[in-house]
Parts: structure tokens; sequence; C-alpha cells
């Protein structure tokens, strides 16, 4: 057997369309999201190599009360997960297999809804920790 270490490279797109303004950005909170719980495609993307992959950046984030992890945000769930704590502040690495990936929240700041990577409905949130303003 021919073991070999192998390094690649991959640089992220910090680009945030959503993002209105950089207001906010000194309250960013480092947390840990459940990998398990993002869907491919929807929540996050493989990179070139197919082992590499990256959370989009602007996604609305929960914390799970039992596990005190993030996860996406469901204005419709009943178990905590209805409670929108921020938004992913920027896209985050991660290798495919990953349970669990260090991020930054951001709570606070001017966000256009419009311009998030899913469909949300700032009408929808009823319960939030985050001091978010919504404007197109």
């Amino acid at each position: 057997m021919d073991i070999q270490p192998i390094t690649t490279t991959q640089r992220l797109q910090v680009g945030r369309p959503w993002l209105l303004s950089g207001h906010g950005t000194d309250t960013n909170q480092t947390i840990t999201l459940d990998a398990s719980k993002f869907v491919e495609n929807t929540h996050w993307l493989r990179g070139i190599k197919t082992v590499e992959a990256r959370f989009k950046s602007g996604l609305p984030l929960s914390r799970n009360k039992a596990s005190g992890l993030y996860e996406p945000y469901d204005p419709a769930a009943t178990d905590g997960h209805e409670v929108l704590a921020g938004v992913l502040d920027t896209e985050t690495a991660f290798g495919v297999g990953a349970t669990r990936v260090g991020a930054a929240l951001r709570v606070h700041g001017l966000v256009d809804p419009t311009k998030l990577p899913v469909a949300f409905d700032p009408a929808a949130v009823k319960k939030t920790t985050a001091a978010i303003t919504y404007s197109v």
C-alpha cells in the first residue's frame, strides 16, 4: 500500500449579496453546525474534489436546544427550530462526512431577504434571538 499525503486548496467566495451593510459584523458569534441536518445543493455545495464542500452564506439558522448545535431554521417547527438565531455570516468550508462544523453566526445587521440562498419570509418569523432588520 502506498500512502501519500495530498494537499488541496479551496477558494471560497466571500460574496454576501444579502448583506446590506457591514453594521453588526463585530457582533458575530462562533457556533457549531450540525452538518447532518443540512441538505446538499440546498444548504451546501460540493467543491472541485468530492470530499470538499461549503455551506452557503446567509442560511437562516436555529439552535437545537437538546444538542446545542445549529441547524436550518424552520418557521413551521414546534421543537425549537422555529426560533431564528441569525444567519450564517460567510461561506464555510468543511469536509464531506463531517458531523460538526465551526462557523460564524450573524445576529445583528441589515439583510435583504430576497437574496438569501433559501426561501425566507421575514413575516413568518414569530420568535427570534437575533436583532436583524430586513429591507429590500
